[in-house]
């Protein structure tokens, strides 16, 4: 940052750094596959003001799925982020971590009222409101509850995944290895300190500076494809 900030013009070495971010993650199919789901992700978006910071949320969510409350205050600036959030958690407890224990179904169940309550999209809501349908009134017999459950729960599950997949684009959760987690990790703070160096004192001319944020985190067909245009 302070090299950026002495320069009489900052364009070539913020280019480079970009360069450089970019091929951390270049040679791998898995990571370029993670990347292209969230651009494409950030694409559905209503009218984001800067799409890159779309990309950015899915990569933190999909990265840390487990705390998906966390990104409540955030997504409220745009429901349909909140709505991916809360879906991603619910796949995550009802299709990861599977269990026969009725507290844990039930759960299920509330999970997916909630979350009804906050559906705009009436394809959406109409079919989470047919899988709610599905499922037996919990409070009046509690032993029928768990019996359908675990006699139904594979099925009902794998048609709760195919909606999302199909409404949401949700359709999987990212399995990175130990050196891709790693990889992800240098990927991210690099882009936090291009950005940093960006917002810092450094002359960068509009032109460039523009260029960089429109192709934060894009994976590398899409920023080849850029160059032909």
């Amino acid at each position: 940052m302070l090299t950026a900030a002495m320069l009489r013009s900052a364009d070539g070495l913020v280019q480079l750094m970009k360069q450089h971010i970019d091929a951390l993650v270049a040679q791998d199919p898995y990571l370029q596959e993670f990347l292209s789901w969230a651009s494409q992700k950030s694409l559905i978006a209503p009218s984001p003001p800067k799409v890159a910071s779309t990309r950015a949320f899915y990569l933190a969510l999909a990265r840390n799925p487990h705390i998906a409350s966390h990104f409540t205050l955030a997504c409220t600036l745009d429901q349909g982020m909140l709505l991916d959030a809360v879906l991603d958690n619910l796949l995550l407890e009802c299709a990861i971590d599977r269990s026969q224990d009725f507290a844990y179904a039930h759960a299920c169940g509330d999970a997916l009222s909630n979350i009804l309550s906050i559906v705009l999209d009436a394809g959406l809501h109409k079919s989470l409101q047919q899988l709610q349908e599905q499922l037996p009134n919990p409070n009046q017999n509690q032993e029928r509850f768990q019996v359908w459950w675990q006699a139904h729960s594979s099925a009902w599950i794998e048609q709760l995944k195919m909606t999302i997949a199909n409404y949401r684009n949700i359709n999987q959760h990212w399995q990175f290895s130990q050196q891709q987690q790693q990889v992800l990790q240098r990927y991210y703070d690099a882009n936090q300190l291009l950005l940093d160096c960006l917002n810092s004192n450094c002359d960068v001319t509009a032109a460039i500076r523009q260029e960089i944020e429109a192709t934060l985190l894009l994976p590398q067909k899409e920023l080849e494809d850029r160059e032909w245009q």
